[in-house]
This record gives C-alpha cells, sequence and structure tokens, in this order.
C-alpha cells in the first residue's frame, strides 16, 4: 500500500520574531479588549470630515488622530490602533510622535500596508489587492518605526455569479503572501478578506460564501508556511445583503451563523478574530458581537471573539469634535463610551444604553 511522504523538516521556516509574534497576537485579543482601526487613507478620511464641513488637511487629519491617542483611558478598551502610513511619520502638536502617544498607553501601533484594489481581467468588477512589491522592506522600516502587526484588506463581492474561483483564490494567495512577508518581519498579519454585504442575499448564502472564501483563505496561509499561532483574522460577520429586505434576521441568527462558519473553517490554533463592522451602525455592530461571544461561549469556540472597528467605533466620535478644540473632550467622551460598549460586547456582557448610533454605516462598492 503507497504511504504518503512527509517531510522531517520543522513545520515553519526559521523565524527569529517567532515567540515575539505568538506574544503580540495574544496582547491584541486581551480580554476585553479590541482594536481601534484608524488607518482610514487620506481620501476616505475627507470624505468623513466632508460630513461635518471640515477640510481635509493634514493639520486636522493629524488633529483628530491625536484626540483620539491621547483619550485618557481609552487603553482599558483598546489593545492596538491600526494607523495609516501618514500618522505613523506624524507628531503631536508637542512634537511628539503619534506613535510614541499610543505606546505610552501600552496600546500596541500597527500599520495598513496594502495598496488598495484593482480590478481582476476577465471578471465582473472583481479585485484583487496591491501592495507586494517592496512590502518586505516596508515592513522593516515599519518594525523600527513601532509598529508590531499590519493589516492587508482583501474585497470579495456576492451576486449570482459572484464571487468567483479566481476572485477567491487570487485574493487568498495575495494574503498569505502578505502574511508571510509581515512575519519574517516581526509584525503580526491580520489577514482581512471582507466579504460584502453589497446585495439581496439572505443570511445562509452569506454564510455560505464566508466559509468557502476562509477555506481557500486558510489553505493558502498553510502552503505559505505562515505561523498560525502568530495571526490574527478579520473577517466580516455573517449578515444578509443591505438590500435583503423579505425578513428581519436577529442578532441571534447572526451569532449562530457566524461561529458556525468559523467552528468549519479556522483552526484552533489561531488566537484570535477581530471582526470588522462592515457598514453596520454603531450600535447594531456592538449588539452583534455581544451575541456572538454569548453564542460562542455556548459552544466553547476555541479563539477570542473581538473588534476591529473604524467606523462603529468613530462616527459619532467626529461628530460631536465637528473640527473644534472646543469640542475635544465632548468627542473623546463619545470615543470612550463606543470602546467601553464593544470592549463589554467582546466579553458578552453589553447591554445597550442608547448612546450609540443606530443610522447604518454601509457605502455601497467599499474599497
Amino acid at each position: 500500500m503507497h504511504r504518503a511522504q512527509f517531510s522531517q523538516a520543522t513545520p515553519f521556516p526559521p523565524n527569529p520574531y517567532r515567540e515575539e509574534l505568538q506574544k503580540t497576537a495574544n496582547q491584541i485579543v486581551t480580554s476585553g479588549k479590541g482594536i481601534l482601526a484608524a488607518d482610514e487613507s487620506t481620501g476616505t478620511i475627507g470624505n468623513r470630515f466632508q460630513k461635518i464641513n471640515l477640510e481635509n488637511t493634514e493639520d486636522n487629519r493629524r488633529d483628530y488622530r491625536e484626540l483620539l491617542f491621547r483619550s485618557p483611558g481609552y487603553e482599558e478598551y483598546i489593545s492596538g490602533v491600526i494607523l495609516y502610513e501618514e500618522t505613523l511619520n506624524q507628531k503631536a502638536k508637542d512634537g511628539t510622535p503619534l506613535v510614541e502617544l499610543i505606546k505610552q498607553k501600552g496600546v500596541i501601533p500597527g500599520i495598513k500596508v496594502d495598496k488598495g484594489t484593482a480590478l481582476i481581467p476577465g471578471t465582473e468588477d472583481e479585485t484583487f489587492t496591491q501592495g507586494l512589491d517592496g512590502l518586505h522592506a516596508r515592513c522593516q522600516d515599519y518594525y523600527k518605526k513601532g509598529a508590531r502587526f499590519a493589516k492587508w484588506r482583501a474585497v470579495l463581492k456576492i451576486s449570482t455569479r459572484l464571487p468567483t474561483d479566481v476572485a477567491v483564490t487570487e485574493n487568498a494567495r495575495g494574503l498569505a503572501a502578505y502574511a508571510a512577508i509581515c512575519q519574517q518581519n516581526g509584525l503580526v498579519p491580520i489577514v482581512e478578506p471582507e466579504v460584502l454585504i453589497d446585495g439581496s442575499h439572505n443570511l445562509e448564502v452569506s454564510q455560505r460564501v464566508t466559509e468557502a472564501v476562509w477555506e481557500a483563505t486558510i489553505k493558502a496561509l498553510q502552503d505559505q508556511h505562515v505561523f498560525l499561532e502568530g495571526i490574527l483574522l478579520k473577517p466580516n460577520m455573517v449578515l444578509p445583503g443591505a438590500d435583503y429586505k423579505e425578513k428581519t434576521v436577529s442578532p441571534a441568527e447572526v451569532a449562530i451563523a457566524t461561529v458556525t462558519a468559523f467552528r468549519r473553517t479556522i483552526p484552533p490554533a489561531i488566537p484570535g478574530i477581530v471582526f470588522l463592522s462592515g457598514g453596520q451602525s454603531e450600535e447594531e455592530a456592538s449588539v452583534n458581537l455581544d451575541a456572538i461571544n454569548k453564542f460562542a461561549k455556548v459552544v466553547k469556540a476555541p479563539w477570542a471573539l473581538s473588534f476591529s472597528y473604524g467606523r462603529a467605533l468613530q462616527s459619532s466620535t467626529i461628530k460631536a469634535w465637528q473640527g473644534k478644540a472646543e469640542n475635544v473632550k465632548a468627542a473623546q467622551d463619545t470615543f470612550l463610551a463606543r470602546a467601553r460598549a464593544n470592549s463589554l460586547a467582546q466579553k458578552g456582557e453589553y447591554t445597550p444604553q442608547g448612546d450609540g448610533e443606530n443610522e447604518r454605516l454601509f457605502v455601497s462598492n467599499y474599497r
């Protein structure tokens, strides 16, 4: 009988950062804490500022991020902050590097490393993520500047014909290559293949596509010899499409579909899953995260389940700020309220207080 031949080599290429990677990943998913995604590009933050009639200047971007990073006590709820490259290199008004403000709080700085999406030829507007060229050198530079984890976002869409195998495979391979390069340079990679909620599909379709995407992504990570104990995942929650109108889907149903999808596809070696908010309202993102953690306790899910929110932590904060110095404390208080809400949700202990916005933050075809 033929027997499979297995290599006697170590399962992972030698990596002097291996222990550090595992330690960092576990620190980020400490109980009751999650990630502030403050990595909006210049264009994206400009869209947010436009809603408060604020000019999109480097000084205004700095002032806003400084407001967040100086919020008193936010480190009780936030373990890591994802930065845009501009922010990694910026200094506060008093000359302190913004990355140092973060580190002084005991919070771990991270960095967005992808270069955006481009169309995959021969597909219906499907995309792959760019940025592998020069990534090795950039990761070395980011590490020297204080970053200890990274983020790379891939985007997939659902329709009657999408996503195609080409898009799923292309994005899985890109994520795996990115993850391997990050680990070689001391950065914990956050792996983010986001299945957008654009469309009218139901919860079951969303779950099926999410499972297929993660099955392909995990295989690609393993083929690339990525050290699973030194990564984090940033998936979408399993939600029906934004245009689905047939029935209301409860947080409990979202929780069951989401946790079931990941129990079927995600190895327990991975220390944590930090959900993106994906256009949910602030309140919806907290309520669904709470339901997910409640259900995860029932089924004894093996990973920490936390948050990596941008819009769902910042939407009401920007509105409270309005770009005015006299509103800084009010904006910080608003930010802390949302951070605390999601901290409680991460532990399955959240009770809505009515201070979170209920307006959906969905942006169609958000790339």
